[in-house]
């Protein structure tokens, strides 16, 4: 299995989720603004780290694994964990959430 494929289940899991507390109205405009700047974040810290641990030696990828495309030294697939993290967990919590919702 390559890191793609893997990203593929993992992303597909996280927007599932979001679309499920998006249809249970568990998720509104100031939640969803919370989440984006998360996701961003995110990102750009992605970036930064593992050019920096990849730049150092810390560590590798198999070129036979990757899809190709790199973000300066990292690979493309190493974002789609920090992306799918951020998707996934708070969506995860407002859906776990054993208040009920109140409608605006």
């Amino acid at each position: 299995m390559s890191y793609l494929e893997l990203n593929y289940f993992f992303l597909g899991l996280s927007l599932l989720t979001l679309l499920w507390a998006i249809l249970a109205r568990r998720l509104d405009r100031r939640r969803m603004t919370a989440m984006l700047v998360g996701v961003f974040a995110l990102l750009i810290l992605t970036a930064v780290f593992d050019n920096v641990m990849i730049g150092s030696g810390l560590f590798d990828y198999s070129s036979e694994t990757l899809a190709g495309p790199r973000v300066g030294l990292a690979p493309l697939e190493d974002f789609a964990y920090p992306l799918g993290a951020a998707i996934l967990l708070p969506s995860a919590w407002l859906l776990l959430d054993p208040r009920p919702r109140k409608d605006p």
